[in-house]
């Protein structure tokens, strides 16, 4: 350290040096302590987890879950039985009645009217599924008369082509694109459940002849979009080649549609609307997703996630209030719908006001400045479904959508053909059909039957 000099002997041409110097050395000083704060910071920043982030819960850390107690009762099916437990079959296919002819101690003979029923429960079993093979022999006829040649009608379903039924290739379709399952797995799979030899490729070239099915489903569903009112988007990679690629799902209350595209880019969403502006939009705050409809609503999970780690990365001042105004916002929203229209008005002016009270805070954490500044620009998207009561307020239903997708990922490691993934979208798209009653695997079968399954109604 250096001891002060004696201003009373200085010049003023001295001083003015020594405040210049001063002053150099305390901004070299500020310059090194935000250094050192902004290292201390990313040393003490809280690291991603599902709770606070987007990060899927298979990224998180598994908690112990503690042991569950073990139940003790009656027998599931003994008569008397309380609580849960699976339901008696309505029309069995066979019953067995049990009575005893005689005591087991005095061995007395029992009368019909000695026995009471003790128990009623059901034994389930799968009976042995093996393929069903129909040897077609088909005749070409002689014409004595004019010498032409007539060949016989088969039935539909035993044209020649393809050895392998509607029902296979569907059963096929729903195991790899429902379950993800991969070509040689799933080659096996039904190898030794049902004895049906079936190659990789024979499985590949089945699903590509029923491509155009789903496609021309796939188009109707489209159209169908592009006159929606209502539309949540959402988008996830996948791999295709070896080069990463998008799966995008627009979906709402009546229909959902997956597409595979090379780009994250809004023209992916200008390309499928083809120019169709929807009345309200849910995403979340991705720029891609904005600006395709009058109205937006954000996705407020996402905000809280963003909140909870602005709360661990140490912001107590904006952080907790906002997640705290946003958490109030998400349980007026499971009950909006119900709500009258002036009381969803009064909650909104409420949360609006509360709103207004947590933006005049002055956080000084940089996370909780960040989203300050957000909050700044995009506040009249935050309580849109208080308006609109028929948006969600969040985007969940467009996370689930794709959450099989990275099952499908995870699994698989992506696809090695464009139009595997192209298929892949199409056969995802069975969503739509879900929306009308009709299960996953009916709806493969009924596409690839031409009964357009999946296409709305």
């Amino acid at each position: 350290m250096t001891s002060t000099p004696d201003l009373t002997k200085l010049s003023p041409a001295e001083k003015d040096a020594l405040i210049l110097t001063l002053s150099a050395r305390l901004d070299a000083a500020l310059a090194l302590i935000a250094e050192l704060q902004a290292r201390i910071d990313d040393l003490t920043r809280p690291g991603k987890t599902p709770g606070n982030s987007s990060l899927p819960p298979s990224k998180g850390q598994k908690p112990n879950q503690p042991q569950k107690p073990d139940r003790k009762g009656p027998r599931a099916g003994s008569l008397g039985r309380k609580g849960g437990g699976r339901a008696l079959t309505a029309t069995p296919d066979e019953t067995v009645i049990a009575q005893p002819a005689r005591c087991r101690h005095c061995q007395a003979a029992l009368t019909p009217a000695d026995q009471r029923l003790q128990a009623r429960y059901d034994k389930i079993d799968l009976p042995q599924v093996r393929p069903v093979v129909t040897r077609v022999e088909r005749y070409a006829g002689h014409c004595r008369c004019c010498g032409s040649i007539t060949l016989a009608a088969v039935p539909e379903g035993l044209e020649p082509g393809t050895p392998f039924s509607i029902g296979i290739v569907a059963l096929a379709m729903y195991l790899r694109f429902v379950h993800a399952i991969s070509y040689q797995r799933l080659s096996r799979l039904l190898l030794d459940l049902y004895g049906l030899s079936i190659s990789e490729g024979a499985l590949d070239a089945a699903f590509l002849r029923g491509k155009p099915r789903f496609d021309a489903d796939v188009a109707a569903i489209l159209a169908r979009l592009r006159r929606a009112r209502v539309i949540c988007s959402d988008e996830t990679s996948v791999r295709i080649s070896g080069r990463t690629h998008w799966n995008w799902v627009f979906q709402n209350d009546d229909l959902v549609i997956h597409v595979i595209r090379p780009s994250r880019g809004a023209g992916v969403v200008a390309e499928v609307l083809d120019g169709h502006r929807p009345a309200l939009w849910v995403s979340d705050l991705y720029s891609a997703q904005q600006g395709h409809a009058d109205t937006w609503q954000i996705c407020l999970a996402h905000q809280l996630r963003d909140c909870q780690y602005a709360i661990e990365a140490s912001d107590t001042v904006f952080a907790p209030r906002m997640k705290a105004l946003l958490l109030r916002a998400a349980v007026l929203a499971r009950r909006h719908r119900t709500l009258a229209e002036s009381t969803r008005r009064a909650y909104r002016a409420r949360l609006e006001r509360d709103l207004n009270a947590i933006m005049v805070l002055a956080p000084t954490q940089r996370d909780g400045r960040r989203l300050r500044q957000r909050y700044g620009k995009l506040r009249e998207h935050l309580f849109t479904f208080l308006t609109h009561p028929q948006l969600t307020a969040d985007n969940n239903s467009s996370e689930r959508k794709l959450r099989p997708m990275a099952t499908y990922r995870k699994v698989t490691g992506g696809f090695r053909s464009g139009w595997g993934a192209d298929l892949y979208a199409a056969a995802r798209s069975i969503g739509t059909a879900k929306r009308r009653g009709v299960d996953a695997y009916a709806a493969i079968r009924q596409t690839l039957q031409g009964q357009a399954a999946i296409v709305p109604g």
